[in-house]
């Protein structure tokens, strides 16, 4: 009958009375939001078919993929399956140790506890090394306990730049576990090889006595950094490389001290500074004897030739008809040749050479920049362990560009002459062109390793050192100051003599008298650069060599930034250094 009636609804459309009388006022009594007083309709065959559908698929897509794991790719499955009983794991590689050329070590690995999957690296304490050697990072877990950075990682120092030859090979080996992980056995399917170990040249002793010395004066005399270098003038072999103050090394490396390493970040002093090749700083008078050089070359004065200082020179302004630029030298020296006016620092001299004065031919700017950089006081020394800063050597060209436009000036050469003005270089550029003088003109390339070291690597196919920036260096003695003097490699080195003799005498009777010594006799020149818009602040410098009368080592030490009334600089540092080598490596200032 139900049946039968909706047929009859669906082919009359007639409505029943029951269906359609309501009493109209009750409506107002039904809840319409529960559909109370509505007609309901019939679901739609769409919705019926569309719904069958879906639970068609459902079980067909799962068969599907039952079959594809079963069928299609089961033997690659069943091989990851019995591969999960086979655990793989790193093996890793013991870094290379780093000693120094007397086999002293001050890197080496060592087994802890806390993690025993690859060694610690330890550090020695002793001081001034921190900073050279540098640190590592560890190998890296994710939150799951799996190494996604699967090697150490130098981050400064010898550490970063010789990290290639330091790191070994990972090896690999493989565990059999049970359904519980528990392991039934191992094995190791490629063992790890251990990174090379590297000798250095420097002479770990040295290194602290250096640091020591320039840590003392600058604490005494309140500057607030410093940096020094020792360096074989034949080899180019690095006996110490200072910079000062430093970081410890076992602290970066364990990572754990954030406070500590938190504190060196903050340091206004700069303790990750590389101040040896990456600190630019004002030379000042050390470039005298270089500029003396150039000028006995270029023919502009002799080594006899005296030129007076009275305190200051006098040049008349040709914009103001009767007055003057008054250019000072730090004392009134008199007459002095080239000897004496390296040895007692006579600005005036050195005026008049570099930039001319009256009937005194000058150098002029052009060839002050091409002796500059004949010595290489603008390398960066790129692709070595002392690879840093560009030399800033002050020309028209550079002017024009800092000071926007402003022309070069008679008195810009005066300052540059004597290392001032815009003059910017490194401590290694200082010792490496210290060390060109005393060996007669020879440029060499500072390594890091010891020649032993290098030759060994070599032989092995796995170093090949840069020798790029080792050269002869050409030009000087071109012209001949002396008439009818022939231009030969003997006058050459007269003129190296003569700068050489004038640095002697500034150690015997001049500005270096602190290091005129009994057990060794040394050449130099110190150099004090003022810093500051009122020049209140001072770089304090002292290079030489020694040997005198043999030169096997050139040195450079810079004090950093000290107020201007500080009286004990960087020569005082030397003679403290000095005195410890005469007592504990007094092989090294012997004439061999």
């Amino acid at each position: 009958m139900i049946f039968r009636r909706s047929k009859t609804i669906r082919k009359s459309k007639e409505i029943d009375p029951d269906e359609i009388f309501l009493d109209s006022s009750n409506i107002p009594q039904f809840d319409k939001d529960q559909f109370e007083g509505q007609i309901e309709r019939a679901i739609s065959r769409r919705t019926i078919v569309i719904l069958g559908i879906i639970f068609v698929l459902i079980p067909v897509s799962f068969i599907y993929r039952i079959g594809s794991l079963q069928i299609a790719e089961g033997e690659k499955f069943k091989h990851i399956s019995e591969n999960n009983r086979l655990r793989q794991s790193l093996v890793f590689a013991e870094r290379g140790a780093i000693t120094d050329r007397e086999g002293n070590i001050l890197a080496w690995n060592v087994s802890d506890e806390s993690e025993p999957e690859f060694s610690l690296r330890k550090y020695s304490d002793q001081k001034g090394l921190h900073s050279l050697v540098g640190y590592v990072r560890y190998p890296k877990k994710d939150r799951f306990g799996f190494y996604y950075d699967t090697k150490y990682e130098g981050a400064d120092g010898v550490e970063r730049y010789f990290d290639t030859l330091l790191t070994g090979q990972n090896g690999l080996k493989i565990a059999e576990t049970d359904a519980l992980g528990n392991i039934i056995s191992q094995s190791v399917l490629r063992p790890a090889i251990k990174g090379e170990n590297i000798k250095l040249s420097i002479h770990e002793k040295i290194q602290k006595s250096l640091y020591s010395s320039i840590e003392e004066i600058a604490r005494r005399s309140g500057f607030q950094g410093g940096a020094g270098v020792v360096m074989d003038i034949y080899t180019g072999e690095v006996l110490a490389s200072v910079t000062y103050p430093e970081y410890d090394s076992n602290v970066m490396t364990d990572g754990k001290d954030v406070e500590k390493i938190q504190s060196y970040l903050n340091d206004p002093n700069t303790p990750f500074l590389d101040r040896v090749s990456k600190g630019l700083y004002t030379p000042g008078s050390i470039l005298k004897p270089l500029f003396t050089l150039a000028a006995l070359s270029e023919g502009i004065i002799s080594p006899d030739k005296q030129i007076e200082s009275t305190g200051e020179m006098r040049l008349p302004n040709p914009f103001r008809p009767g007055e003057f630029s008054i250019f000072k030298d730090w004392k009134a020296h008199g007459f002095t040749d080239a000897r004496e006016a390296i040895a007692v620092s006579s600005d005036v001299y050195f005026y008049q050479i570099g930039g001319g004065f009256m009937n005194q031919k000058g150098l002029g700017i052009n060839r002050i920049d091409t002796y500059s950089k004949m010595f290489g006081l603008d390398e960066t020394l790129e692709g070595t362990f002392f690879g840093g800063k560009k030399g800033v050597i002050p020309t028209p060209e550079w002017k024009r560009e800092v000071f926007k436009g402003d022309i070069w000036r008679v008195g810009d050469t005066y300052n540059t002459v004597i290392g001032q003005y815009g003059f910017q270089i490194t401590p290694i550029q200082a010792v490496r062109y210290t060390a060109a003088i005393a060996n007669g003109g020879t440029l060499h390339t500072p390594t890091m390793l010891s020649l032993e070291t290098e030759n060994e690597l070599r032989a092995k196919g796995i170093y090949d050192s840069s020798k790029a920036y080792t050269r002869k260096i050409e030009g000087v003695g071109k012209v001949s100051p002396e008439p009818n003097a022939p231009n030969t490699p003997d006058m050459v080195n007269r003129w190296y003599d003569v700068v050489r003799e004038g640095m002697r005498m500034a150690v015997t009777e001049g500005t270096m008298q602190s290091i005129n010594v009994p057990y060794v006799k040394v050449a130099g020149k110190s150099g004090t650069a003022q810093l500051g818009v009122r020049n209140q602040f001072i770089n304090s410098w002292s290079v030489g060599y020694f040997p005198y009368d043999k030169p096997k080592y050139a040195f450079a030490v810079l004090l950093e930034k000290a107020p201007y009334t500080a009286t004990v600089g960087a020569t005082p540092a030397v003679r403290l250094w000095l005195d410890w080598m005469s007592l504990y490596a007094p092989e090294y200032l012997e004439n061999n």
